[in-house]
């Protein structure tokens, strides 16, 4: 199962605020652990919303409205995400407990989320990996 962890823009991220040298590592040290476990796929921080744009598009059709930041941040914006995969629900949560958030900076918000799996096996970067894997053993063999 694959979840998300967003974490969320505060006025600190937002204004480019650089954290502590003690949540930096702490950082390091969840991710490590995280790709230790084999449940890290991606992990990223996002500029700030003052060098994005947002596309708007009219509810009845016509040509969308192009915004450029910054967004207040009272609008849900995301300063970034944890990918991982894991066996369970409690198990992601887990880790979005154990995720170290940068003190002294205010509130500080995480919303998980499971991703939609994906029906089309055929696409699945795994699958593809081991059907290459098979294509070649099949190729060597057919050699001997």
């Amino acid at each position: 199962m694959r979840f998300i962890l967003i974490f969320k823009a505060t006025r600190y991220s937002e204004a480019g605020v650089k954290f502590s040298r003690e949540h930096n590592d702490a950082m390091v040290a969840y991710k490590k652990s995280l790709a230790r476990a084999g449940a890290l796929l991606a992990a990223e921080e996002l500029q700030p919303s003052s060098s994005g744009i947002r596309i708007l598009y009219p509810l009845h059709g016509g040509e969308p409205e192009v915004k450029a930041g910054p967004f207040p941040v009272n609008q849900e914006l995301i300063a970034g995400y944890t990918l991982i995969d894991v066996n369970s629900e409690d198990e992601a949560a887990d880790w979005a407990l154990r995720m170290p958030y940068p003190r002294g900076c205010g509130a500080f918000e995480i919303e998980m989320r499971e991703l939609k799996e994906n029906t089309d096996s055929t696409r699945d970067p795994r699958i593809l990996a081991m059907k290459a894997d098979l294509e070649d053993q099949i190729n060597m063999l057919k050699r001997i």
